[in-house]
């Protein structure tokens, strides 16, 4: 049997997760691109697979009908939204994710995204590199309100996590768990009290069915003068073009991204001083990364073990 592996930098974090694939005797093809797979080279390398180890390569109903013997999806990640959930179902292709291995790593990131921010860290390094000395000066990060959109498992982890480093939470979320908000003080408020109280917002939610975009224009034109915004979601969920316009108009401080609605991302936001961009690095930390690379092999061989 013969299982896909589309994610590029495979088994670079440590060699168990090739280990465990050796070991099943199943016949692995590699993605050798060392870059995310078109849906035609998908379809080429893996057309006569049983299983796939999946990126973010579109995985939608066409494509998924391109493989007769596909039994089992083994998403390397949390999110499925890049696999049409109904189309496998239908097939009975049974899907897999890894929700909890990005979790500590994004949190982190988003500390580290934060942190950047209020102490204008990547500005003072460019300017050293050009042999400017400048004290930028910064904020700390203790006794800041910090709003949280979207406490799932890296929302919450990030909630806790600066709530030990002195800040004030706010959370909003459509199906808020009362009893865990109570438990962390963290303070649900509804949508437009999180914009309007938050010095630092950050988006965590989940990214939506039918893209709807849900900080425009008008919400940012809302958020609390001076603030700033992180997003480690989705792209698409914030619109690019309303913030590089906030961001000239000094609507906001400042924003750092980890997503965009194109990537790579090389737009306008790209020419902004006041912005913090990483190339979609929240899981991408070799402890996570590692741990996730494992776990999505463990499903792929479960599951494939079940269907016997």
């Amino acid at each position: 049997m013969r299982i896909l592996v589309t994610p590029s930098s495979f088994g670079e974090c440590g060699s168990e997760p090739l280990q465990l694939l050796q070991a099943s005797g199943l016949d692995i093809q590699f993605n050798s691109k060392k870059r995310r797979l078109s849906r035609e080279e998908v379809i080429s390398l893996g057309s006569d697979c049983v299983g796939i180890i999946a990126g973010l390569e579109k995985l939608d109903a066409d494509t998924l009908s391109c493989f007769p013997n596909l039994r089992v999806v083994s998403r390397l990640g949390s999110g499925v939204d890049n696999i049409d959930l109904e189309a496998a179902k239908q097939k009975g292709i049974v899907v897999r994710s890894t929700p909890y291995g990005p979790t500590r790593a994004a949190a982190e990131l988003t500390l580290a995204m934060v942190m950047a921010l209020l102490r204008n860290i990547p500005m003072a390094d460019r300017n050293m590199r050009q042999g400017i000395w400048r004290k930028e000066i910064g904020q700390l990060i203790q006794g800041r309100v910090l709003g949280i959109l979207g406490l799932g498992r890296i929302g919450r982890e990030v909630a806790q996590l600066m709530i030990a480093m002195g800040c004030t939470v706010l959370g909003h979320d459509l199906v808020p768990d009362v009893d865990w908000s109570d438990k962390y003080n963290v303070r649900l408020v509804d949508f437009n009290d999180l914009l309007l109280e938050s010095e630092i917002l950050c988006i965590h939610v989940s990214s939506l069915d039918d893209n709807t975009t849900l900080i425009g224009a008008k919400e940012l034109a809302s958020m609390r003068p001076g603030s700033m915004l992180v997003n480690m979601a989705r792209g698409g969920i914030v619109d690019e073009d309303a913030l590089v316009t906030a961001l000239k108009n000094e609507t906001l401080k400042g924003a750092a991204l980890d997503v965009y609605s194109q990537e790579p991302y090389s737009g306008p936001l790209t020419e902004i001083e006041n912005v913090v961009l990483t190339p979609h690095l929240g899981s991408y930390a070799k402890d996570a990364k590692l741990a996730m690379e494992i776990e999505s092999v463990e499903n792929l061989l479960e599951s494939l073990d079940k269907q016997k």
